[in-house]
């Protein structure tokens, strides 16, 4: 197989990680007999400081003209003072906008080797499995421009918009999840507020009749945001709007104990895909040898898998990555007292050699479904 993959290194950490997901689909190529050709583009920071835009038309058309996406991270203080337009973030939201892709699929494990760097009790943690589906073009982040009102400018205001088709859309593609795993979906909503969370609710209601297996549960943010860290192994597919399923999905990596760990898949209905680590650009470490890469070589995981249909060569990775956390090798987020300390090179480094060896341990990122 032959496959072509935009990369956006993007800033921060995200040239440092990237270089990772690079060497990783490396070595699953030369294991399983596939090329993955990457060709680079500027997003973010980097694309304002080279092109006066957080998403330039080149890098654009690159990605259409790709099989698939792997995007490092975005951001950082040097931007903070740019117009709200012109901000790194926007070429984030911009991107997938323009692309189409409407479905953000967070996976979370609760690896049973780094319990001890998650601040849940152990007995919480252990055996969580669970996946937020976030809706990603609509809402609060893509309504009209934020404005500031009154003659001194002392009134905000931000407009919630969702038109019924994008609703369906992520309703429908979280009931196929939930199909494929526990046959359990949250969908969470602040119904007794926002008319848009009624009509939100109304809709899976009138989908979930599609599929009568699916036990559906409603809940609200706020005692959702309670239950995933109380008791995150009654969740199996969690389903929810932009702004909800962006705070949710940050507060879920505790589980696990960094954001390091959680990559995502962002989706539209043909199987193209764009993939990122959840956590953010890190412009503190940057630079430093001390970026966890496992993020985003987990998201590359996710491509191989969505995008390419390649699961056993995405499981390779994913057997890898438990591999190594299981033999103690942490990066500087996720050190413990019993952890070997390594930097970002050598656990890429580990994680291809792995990979390169063809370990036959069973994996249990299955749930990465």
């Amino acid at each position: 197989m032959r496959k072509k993959i935009a990369v956006l290194p993007g800033d921060g950490v995200g040239r440092e990680i990237a270089k990772g997901a690079i060497a990783v689909l490396k070595a699953v190529g030369k294991r399983f007999g596939h090329e993955f050709s990457v060709e680079f583009a500027e997003i973010g920071g980097a694309a304002i400081d080279a092109h006066q835009t957080p998403l330039p038309e080149e890098t654009l058309k690159l990605c259409r003209n790709s099989d698939a996406v792997l995007l490092g991270a975005v951001g950082g203080p040097k931007w903070d003072q740019l117009p709200s337009h012109l901000r790194p973030e926007r070429g984030l939201l911009a991107i997938r906008k323009e692309l189409g892709l409407f479905a953000n699929l967070r996976p979370v494990i609760g690896f049973q080797s780094l319990l001890e760097s998650s601040p849940l009790k152990p007995e919480i943690a252990e055996n969580v499995n669970l996946m937020i589906v976030r809706e990603l073009t609509g809402g609060l982040y893509f309504g009209k421009p934020s404005e500031r009102r009154g003659e001194n400018q002392e009134v905000v205001v931000d407009t919630l918009l969702y038109t019924k088709a994008e609703i369906e859309r992520i309703v429908e593609k979280a009931f196929e999840l939930a199909m494929i795993r526990r046959r359990k979906l949250t969908s969470v909503d602040k119904a007794n507020v926002l008319e848009s969370s009624r009509m939100w609710r109304e809709i899976v209601n009138e989908k979930a009749k599609e599929f009568p297996q699916v036990e559906v549960q409603h809940m609200y943010v706020d005692a959702a945001a309670m239950k995933l860290v109380s008791h995150p192994r009654d969740f199996d597919v969690v389903v929810t709007e932009n702004l909800f399923g962006d705070i949710l999905s940050d507060e879920a990596s505790m589980i696990t104990g960094s954001l390091g760990m959680l990559p995502s898949a962002s989706l539209r209905s043909d199987g193209f895909g764009l993939y990122e680590p959840v956590h953010g650009s890190a412009p503190d470490i940057a630079g430093k040898n001390k970026a966890n890469p496992l993020a985003m070589i987990l998201s590359a995981a996710m491509m191989l898998k969505y995008s390419f249909d390649l699961r056993t060569e995405a499981e390779s990775i994913e057997q890898a990555v438990q591999e190594v956390l299981n033999a103690g090798y942490r990066t500087s987020d996720l050190q413990t007292a019993e952890g070997i300390t390594v930097g970002t090179d050598q656990m890429i480094e580990l994680v291809v050699q792995r990979i390169e060896e063809g370990s036959a341990i069973s994996s249990i990122m299955g749930a990465y479904m």
